[in-house]
């Protein structure tokens, strides 16, 4: 069968439900150098990637490539402590299986977090982005996780987008962070996906600038467009961890362990952010 179809998420999500007692209403994904929230997670059943049928195994350094179940202020959750990227060589159907799998276990809220490029001239490294939309630069080039059949079992053949970022849990994160403190640092904008791993170059990045994106990354559209495809409500975050170089003479360079350093520092903030947004959150009535 197919890599994410739906014989094949059932037979993941079966093997799951029986192998944990927690029947998770919200699903968590943690970027690069932010698994710290899985650890948050009280009573945690832990299952590594490569010993759940028909998952993929993650290959990034900084990904921990575990799924933990628990809860999560007292809300039943389930966490990716490592995600899938185009990169690492996996078809995109194998990258967003996870989401199916988590709708199946009855997820209805998805919270997905990821390191980013800040390309807007007035982001800081340690800024946290709430994403409000997205460029979906694979999808340009016919690159897209619906691609291929529609299963009417998780969605309809052409899902809308334009809402595909809930605008009650964007104001939930806004009230939250102005509570803790946290507004400071807090932004909104829009990402833009890339398929990596070689980072932008500076045409690329003023490219990107100018047609509206704030933050430039290597994943989460894939994921919210399936999620949303299946009537889940998606929450994303990005984790400002470079600046984008925009101009040649700097001596800037990106590299993959600054991201992860930017992630250590600001990560308790970050966590304690989505743990209180998940303490408020409503059940999802409305599939879409």
């Amino acid at each position: 069968t197919p890599s994410g179809s739906y014989e094949q998420c059932r037979e993941t999500a079966d093997w799951l439900l029986s192998n944990t007692q927690v029947r998770p209403t919200v699903g968590i994904v943690c970027g690069s150098g932010l698994g710290g929230l899985a650890e948050m997670i009280k009573d945690p059943e832990i299952f590594k990637y490569s010993d759940i049928p028909n998952f993929p195994r993650s290959t990034v350094h900084g990904h921990a490539g575990r799924l933990v179940f628990g809860t999560l202020k007292g809300k039943p959750c389930v966490c990716m402590q490592g995600r899938f990227h185009l990169y690492e060589g996996y078809p995109i159907q194998k990258i967003t299986l996870p989401m199916r799998v988590f709708k199946l276990l009855g997820v209805e809220t998805m919270i997905m977090t990821n390191a980013a490029g800040g390309l807007n001239q007035d982001y800081k490294v340690g800024d946290v982005m709430i994403i409000k939309d997205h460029i979906n630069m694979p999808g340009f080039a016919g690159v897209n996780p619906l691609a291929g059949p529609n299963d009417d079992r998780f969605g309809v053949r052409f899902p809308c987008m334009s809402d595909a970022y809930d605008r009650e849990l964007r104001q939930l994160a806004h009230d939250v962070a102005s509570e803790l403190g946290y507004s400071h640092f807090l932004r909104e904008g829009v990402y833009c996906v890339l398929g990596g791993p070689s980072f932008e170059t500076i045409a690329e990045c003023r490219m990107l600038n100018r047609l509206g994106a704030d933050a430039v990354g290597m994943s989460t559209v894939h994921e919210v467009i399936v999620a949303r495809h299946a009537g889940m409500r998606c929450f994303a975050l990005s984790l400002i961890s470079n600046r984008a170089v925009m101009d040649y003479d700097s001596q800037e360079k990106a590299n993959h362990e600054e991201v992860l350093e930017t992630g250590r520092q600001r990560a308790e903030q970050l966590e304690k952010l989505v743990s209180t947004v998940v303490s408020r959150l409503e059940h999802n009535n409305n599939n879409f």
